[in-house]
């Protein structure tokens, strides 16, 4: 699915996502994507704390998705992020998406980690 075109002043935006991937700043990437800072950073997923971790100071706003549906983060992750001085949002991958670009087109210090979605529904 492509995402609706906006103007982004800084940054990489997601520009669209299907079944096992993402696409970021016209670049397709397979699996699992932490996007921050105008980079997509290396991360396994839900599983994969260290690099979200590493967030903290950096960001204001980290958007998790979970695929296609809205899942809790493992090991008590969500408040050990907050812990930080992170806010965090749980929500499904293409909701996380579409709300990340709009924050980052409002120039907000965001990042966004992203579980692909397994199929897409109409």
């Amino acid at each position: 699915m492509k995402l609706s075109e906006m103007q982004i002043p800084d940054g990489l935006p997601v520009d669209g996502y299907g079944p096992g991937f993402f696409r970021v700043g016209g670049t397709l990437h397979e699996g699992a994507v932490l996007v921050s800072g105008g980079a997509v950073l290396p991360w396994a997923g839900v599983g994969d704390a260290a690099p979200l971790m590493a967030l903290a100071g950096r960001i204001d706003v980290l958007l998790v998705g979970t695929g296609d549906t809205l899942m809790p983060l493992p090991d008590r992750l969500q408040p050990r992020l907050e812990a930080t001085g992170l806010g965090v949002e749980i929500m499904s991958s293409p909701s996380a998406a579409r709300s990340y670009n709009v924050l980052l087109a409002e120039g907000r210090r965001v990042a966004v980690a992203l579980v692909p979605v397994t199929a897409l529904t109409r």
